[in-house]
């Protein structure tokens, strides 16, 4: 049993509207008292930046637990999911995943608080050291495959530019130092005199232009 003075919530989500969210609720309902209390959403897994996961993020504090039916709900980039649990971890708040059993484990049995916690704090650990290594190695992985590609293209000739017009000169370096916390997606709201939801959109046009950009440059290797 979690402490009387614990908030527990859940968090759901799938990556379009189409698809449905009863199963990973249902799934939750075991554990998560309040069905209210479980965030939904219905958006790609790829930018952690989610309204519900974003207003579950803010509202946890020391002590609550997060649910979530597998670890993949939360995000699908493994370094991007090895940040969150770190933050969750210094906030001490605790993340129990569905299908790694060892984070239901209920340490309560040992009666001693300081037990608990430290039991607790050694299984997030483990995970987390276990997550950064996966996320170094697949971070490797996609790095060489990118050189490869890139390498094999510009042999046959391709050049690569800019994957995206339109936007400012700054945007590029502004949007690189925003995905590694140099700076805040406030600053840039007010240096490009944008809202928060324009921004947000610009930031979602940009990454799947660039996506598209860089798999079609790669993809002319084999021509």
């Amino acid at each position: 049993m979690e402490n009387t003075n614990t908030k527990i919530f859940g968090y759901v989500r799938v990556s379009t509207k189409e698809q449905n969210l009863a199963r990973q609720i249902e799934s939750l309902k075991k554990y998560v008292p309040d069905e209210r209390d479980i965030y939904a959403d219905k958006m790609s897994g790829k930018d952690m930046y989610r309204p519900a996961y974003v207003t579950l993020r803010q509202m946890v504090r020391a002590g609550d637990v997060i649910y979530i039916h597998e670890m993949a709900r939360l995000g699908r980039n493994k370094e991007d999911i090895l940040k969150e649990l770190k933050y969750y971890k210094d906030k001490g708040v605790i993340v129990r995943i569905l299908n790694l059993p060892t984070t239901l484990v209920d340490y309560s049995i040992y009666g001693d608080n300081k037990m608990q916690k430290a039991l607790m704090n050694m299984v997030n650990n483990i995970l987390i050291e276990v997550l950064a290594t996966m996320a170094e190695a697949e971070r490797e992985d996609i790095h060489k495959r990118q050189r490869e590609g890139i390498s094999a293209a510009r042999k046959r000739g391709i050049k690569f530019g800019r994957p995206v017009k339109n936007f400012p000169d700054t945007w590029e370096d502004d949007y690189r130092r925003w995905k590694q916390g140099e700076i805040t997606a406030v600053s840039l709201y007010r240096k490009y005199g944008m809202g928060r939801s324009t921004f947000y959109r610009k930031v979602e046009e940009w990454e799947k232009a660039k996506e598209k950009y860089i798999s079609l440059k790669v993809k002319k290797q084999a021509f």
